[in-house]
């Protein structure tokens, strides 16, 4: 952090992120590897780079997996009801003890473009650039059926014992299921086409049994049980309630919340094949900043990988971010 505190950015971690946002001195590659390190765009060479776990995650922020300190056992699912702006005032009190009066920018993708938007709209004059992408201002139906039908996956599990499993067998399988099922969200069906097709895993040909044939069958029971070792499935439930509750609008209008944001510049970010969080719900974002005549630029960049194309190498994405913050003196 330089001495006038100009130069910080607070990056907003998605569902299943972490704190981890870059590799730097770890052997554990960072979740956004692809965007922040030296001479990236968010570079730590020039920036004071801040992510914190989000409140009811497992991996550090306090979760259904922490203690109670009234009846010494993990809460589970006795933890609060938390909602996106909980878990954005949760880092604000970070970023008061750190004495930053002004961030530079904040950023995020998915759940996190939801912090950023909730973060712009509640604390208007402590940021210069606000950066969402592939996110939207409100979860709609669509999102909120697909939190449903994971949630029910991890409910299903007998081993879930109404979330009380800590000093027992975990739900592997009901949150194996329940990531499956998200992650064909996070894909689009030509990057699925392309990397998979109708592709068979080991044998030659068909074997018209109930196993696993298709690569991409393989593909997605790997990616589930590989995110039981990692996560815990009543994280997985609150974290996706509180996405489900998420609507920045008033009275059913955008722009009446964007109202205030009069100093701040936008940066708005969709992805041409994400059907998760579609350009759609973007322009809506931008349209309701310009309304109240808000500085907004908008890209929607032209990519194949769906909704986690945030997530990946693409030049397109590292150029307009890094011009973007070059055009604001620190």
């Amino acid at each position: 952090m330089n001495k006038s505190k100009s130069n910080a950015i607070l990056i907003f971690h998605a569902l299943s992120g972490s704190s981890h946002v870059y590799q730097n001195n770890s052997k554990l590659g960072g979740w956004w590897d692809e965007m922040v390190g030296p001479g990236k765009p968010f570079d730590t060479n020039k920036y004071f780079i801040i992510c914190s776990n989000i409140l009811g995650s497992c991996y550090g922020s306090t979760g259904p997996s922490s203690i109670n300190p009234n009846s010494k056992k993990p809460y589970g699912i006795e933890f609060p009801i938390i909602t996106i702006h909980d878990i954005v005032n949760a880092i604000k009190l970070l970023i008061d003890s750190l004495e930053i009066e002004k961030l530079l920018a904040i950023t995020g993708g998915s759940t996190g473009g939801m912090q950023v938007l909730d973060w712009a709209v509640s604390f208007p004059d402590t940021v210069q650039a606000v950066i969402p992408m592939a996110t939207a201002a409100y979860a709609t139906t669509f999102n909120i059926a697909f939190n449903e039908v994971q949630r029910q996956a991890i409910y299903s599990d007998p081993n879930w014992n109404g979330g009380d499993y800590y000093f027992s067998k975990s739900p592997t399988i009901g949150l194996k299921l329940a990531r499956e099922i998200g992650h064909i969200t996070y894909l689009s069906e030509e990057s699925m086409r392309e990397k998979f097709g109708r592709n068979l895993q080991h044998n030659p040909k068909l074997l018209f049994q109930f196993t696993e044939e298709f690569q991409v069958e393989s593909y997605l029971q790997y990616k589930g049980l590989s995110f039981t070792k990692r996560f815990d499935a009543n994280s997985y439930l609150f974290i996706t309630k509180a996405i489900d509750y998420f609507d920045l609008r008033t009275r059913g209008n955008l722009a009446f919340s964007f109202a205030p944001l009069k100093n701040t510049k936008f940066l708005v970010i969709s992805f041409s094949s994400d059907w998760l969080y579609p350009t759609s719900q973007a322009k809506e974002i931008v349209f309701a900043l310009k309304s109240n005549n808000i500085d907004v630029s908008f890209v929607e960049i032209d990519i194949n990988y769906g909704h986690d194309s945030f997530l990946i190498e693409c030049k397109d994405l590292r150029d307009v971010v890094s011009n973007f913050l070059n055009s604001f003196k620190l």
